[in-house]
């Protein structure tokens, strides 16, 4: 292992894609009809995380059982080959792609982290050549999903702990201090991951986090 490891962390939906992405493989899976009735049977939940009355780990546990529950792991693969022939190559983002690309050129060890789920990025990052991916696990149990997360959702604070816990395996590392870390990311659920970053990058521009200003008297 090198004297200094250098490691890059994407965001994945917003960051190195345009928008969300887990509405559209619904939708480009389900047909429109059914995600659309599946939308209306989660619109409590959904609603309540509209509102900030429901935490979006609980609306998204909800909006995924409904969607995915007793689905065979064939019909995810069939599903992610048709949402990455069609809905992807449209989606990436050119700036972010090409930081990607850089650290893969310079050969930085580069880990995709993201709260969607592994039943089609699994795929992506092999394709986009990551050397890792951290995101929301999906409980599989034979060869079908229960519609459950087998982790939870890695958004926010998540995202630290369980890069964290990939950090000490793959390397042997108890903290980022003994790295040169980049992070990119787009929402305030990818701040906590940008704090561990010497560089960081929200919304496409150099981030460092402020402190709030001191009242005076």
């Amino acid at each position: 292992m090198p004297a200094v490891t250098v490691i890059a962390a994407f965001d994945f939906d917003g960051t190195l894609t345009r928008r969300d992405t887990l509405n559209p493989f619904l939708a480009r899976g389900l047909g429109w009809p059914r995600y659309l009735w599946t939308l209306l049977r989660c619109s409590p939940w959904l609603a309540g995380y509209a509102l900030r009355l429901v935490r979006n780990d609980v609306a998204k546990a909800h909006l995924l059982q409904l969607a995915l529950g007793g689905r065979s792991l064939a019909e995810m693969d069939d599903w992610t080959t048709r949402w990455l022939a069609q809905d992807l190559p449209g989606q990436l983002q050119d700036w972010t792609l090409a930081r990607l690309r850089e650290h893969q050129q310079a050969g930085h060890c580069c880990v995709l982290v993201s709260a969607s789920p592994d039943i089609y990025l699994a795929r992506l990052a092999k394709q986009l050549g990551f050397d890792a991916l951290i995101c929301t696990e999906m409980e599989v149990e034979g060869e079908h999903l229960t519609g459950r997360m087998r982790t939870p959702n890695c958004y926010g604070e998540q995202k630290v702990i369980r890069l964290q816990a990939w950090l000490s395996e793959r390397f042997g590392l108890a903290s980022f201090a003994g790295t040169t870390f980049y992070a990119y990311g787009d929402t305030s659920g990818d701040k906590p991951m940008l704090r561990l970053a010497q560089h960081a990058w929200y919304r496409g521009q150099p981030w460092r986090e402020t402190a709030p200003a001191q009242a005076v008297g």
